[in-house]
């Protein structure tokens, strides 16, 4: 385990305070940490929480954490998976393979969300940073320009830190968000969902040995992912008041709704439990100083594996803007753009993993039939599976504001296969094969690389999204107008 936890007390002052050390805000302490921004990580657990429920990472999280220096770390400690299924027991619907995603990871990465967290920690511990545990935020009061937070000690007494900003990433019920009186608008549906990760025995060792699958039969839905070690997750629907699965009623789901070749065993289960789905997204990802990231803006349900990876994207998004203004490089305007961009986003993979939960788990048997029809006519229909994989990898996710015309626009991503990732820094990418100034740091800002096939210089952002195009050849000259292309509002919405 990395040694993470610091012991030292609370400073008194910081940049950023961070509440809630789950993915999300290991990711920003990381990503801060890693631009030389001062800032506090606090928790109120004693250590990473085991049995959590993300287990999947997209290609576009993977894209971001190789910035930040933990993605080979994670491709290690994980399984590989080449995409998603959707099958009616041994009958394949749909088949949505990354194998062609325009991406330096063309698979989704099956791991736990205690793995994902553990590599964090590692890496933030080795950029010199650390988590206070055991400290829970009460609460803050406004010290212009920023705030003054109430936090509560692991020995119970009370300290008060000053921030500039402060981020909520502490999940569902955040005290961040309820302290700054931001709504919470959505739905609590009456749907119970059962989750385990289990060791199959030998005999289904090529269950879901490459995929994550979606099991839709007349008996209801069941979802079979693979995870590292030889385990397996499973995910169903469970009536009102249902325990944790055993290895029993496992064994007795995948029977009646799995694949019909063979009876399946459990081995062992190493973990169980139920959780209820919520649908919300925040009213606003900013009041003033203080921010929302992962859960405690968005929660939705789980299918096609996107909560943690949404979070992910919204640390990445929040950590170079923070950056910029707090160095000057920028004005506070521009952290008006972490809503206007995320917002959106968040509200759009809601509906659409909301339509997605509602299709999966029909219960009348003649309408599961019809769904599984159209599935398999849809996915015979040209470009359907390619839009499908690309949305689940969260590739497709742009914060362009004009009319797609096929070319790259400011705010589309911008493939790393296209132009190389420089960490967190700005990149111009300049027409035409490598030279002599390419990967060369300009002010530690900006970082240099050609790339063949491009038409004009591209310059993008440190979260790997278009800034501009077109942009001056010369290094010093895009450091110079660097604030013209930053994605501030228009001056009629100031």
């Amino acid at each position: 385990m990395p040694a993470s936890r610091i012991s030292t007390p609370l400073p008194l002052r910081t940049d950023v305070l961070i509440v809630g050390a789950g993915p999300v805000g290991l990711t920003l302490a990381v990503s801060l940490r890693q631009l030389g921004v001062d800032h506090v990580l606090i928790d109120r657990d004693g250590g990473p929480r085991t049995g959590s429920r993300a287990a999947a990472i997209q290609p576009r999280s993977l894209e971001y954490l190789e910035r930040i220096g933990v993605a080979e770390r994670l491709l290690a400690a994980g399984e590989r998976g080449q995409g998603f299924r959707v099958h009616d027991r041994e009958r394949t619907l749909l088949h949505a393979s990354y194998a062609g995603l325009d991406t330096p990871y063309p698979y989704v990465l099956l791991a736990s969300q205690q793995t994902t967290e553990e590599h964090l920690l590692r890496r933030l511990g080795e950029l010199g940073g650390g988590v206070h545990r055991g400290h829970r935020f009460l609460g803050f009061t406004p010290d212009f320009p920023g705030v003054t937070a109430v936090i509560a000690g692991p020995d119970g007494l009370l300290r008060s830190v000053s921030a500039r900003y402060l981020v909520g990433c502490d999940g569902l019920r955040s005290a961040v968000r309820t302290a700054a009186a931001i709504g919470f608008p959505g739905e609590a549906p009456e749907q119970l969902f059962a989750l385990a990760d289990v060791r199959l025995d030998a005999g289904a060792s090529g269950l879901g040995a490459a995929d994550t699958t979606f099991f839709l039969s007349s008996a209801g839905m069941l979802l079979l992912s693979p995870l590292a070690d030889g385990q397996h997750r499973m995910v169903t629907p469970a009536a009102p008041g249902s325990a944790a699965p055993r290895a029993v009623d496992i064994e007795r789901l995948l029977s009646e709704r799995g694949p019909t070749e063979a009876r399946i065993r459990v081995a062992a289960v190493m973990n169980a439990s139920t959780y209820r789905v919520q649908e919300r997204v925040a009213e606003r990802f900013r009041s003033g100083p203080v921010f929302l990231a992962g859960d405690a803006a968005h929660t939705h349900s789980p299918a096609g594996g996107q909560g943690m990876n949404a979070g992910i994207q919204d640390a990445g998004n929040l950590a170079w803007k923070l950056h910029a203004v707090l160095t000057g490089a920028a004005p506070a305007e521009l952290l008006d753009s972490y809503h206007d961009e995320r917002h959106p986003v968040a509200s759009e993979l809601v509906a659409f993993t909301s339509r997605f939960a509602k299709i999966a788990t029909l219960r009348d048997p003649a309408a599961g039939q019809r769904r599984n029809d159209l599935l398999a006519a849809a996915a015979a229909t040209s470009g359907i599976v390619g839009w499908v994989a690309a949305k689940l990898a969260q590739l497709d996710i742009s914060y362009a504001r004009e009319p797609d015309r096929g070319s790259p626009r400011v705010g589309d991503r911008i493939s790393p296969l296209a132009v190389r990732q420089a960490g967190l820094r700005w990149t111009l990418a300049l027409p035409g094969r490598s030279g002599p100034k390419d990967g060369r740091q300009w002010d530690t800002v900006l970082s240099v690389c050609h790339a063949p096939g491009l038409r004009t210089p591209l310059l993008v952002r440190p979260d790997g999204y278009l800034a501009a195009h077109g942009v001056p050849a010369e290094p010093a000259q895009v450091l110079g107008q660097l604030a013209q292309y930053l994605p501030l509002p228009a001056p009629s919405a100031r």
